[in-house]
């Protein structure tokens, strides 16, 4: 399995930015995938996923303004941001987990993750 982020830049509050993830090895059918992200002394956040490649879940910190996608054809996962926020600054790691896990708490729904890439950077000016 390998799991490849791109597309992290410096955006403007109230922009729009599209992460790409290039995965390999593995069904997104079979699996669960998506995106979590981590700022400099928090913790780790999971933020949307698509579980056996239909049913998506996202955190209420991200829900209406981030979207989680798949190219099957050409096994990339995408999450479009928009309306982003100061603090949506962090590094945003695809992520994938062969058993689907899905995690509902009082922060909203994401899936257990069991592998991730290196991540790409996302920062938000104000």
């Amino acid at each position: 399995v390998q799991l490849v982020e791109s597309g992290g830049d410096l955006v403007r509050t109230g922009g729009s930015l599209r992460l790409s993830c290039a995965a390999s090895g593995f069904n997104f059918d079979d699996y669960a995938i998506g995106w979590f992200r981590q700022a400099p002394g928090k913790e780790r956040e999971g933020i949307s996923c698509i579980a056996a490649g239909t049913a998506t879940y996202y955190s209420n910190a991200v829900r209406g303004r981030f979207a989680v996608s798949t190219d099957k054809a050409n096994n990339v996962v995408y999450l479009d941001m928009k309306a982003v926020r100061p603090e949506d600054t962090a590094t945003y790691h695809c992520a994938e987990s062969r058993q689907v896990v899905v995690l509902t708490n009082s922060q909203g729904e994401s899936c257990k993750f069991d592998i991730w890439g290196q991540g790409t950077q996302v920062t938000v000016s104000s």
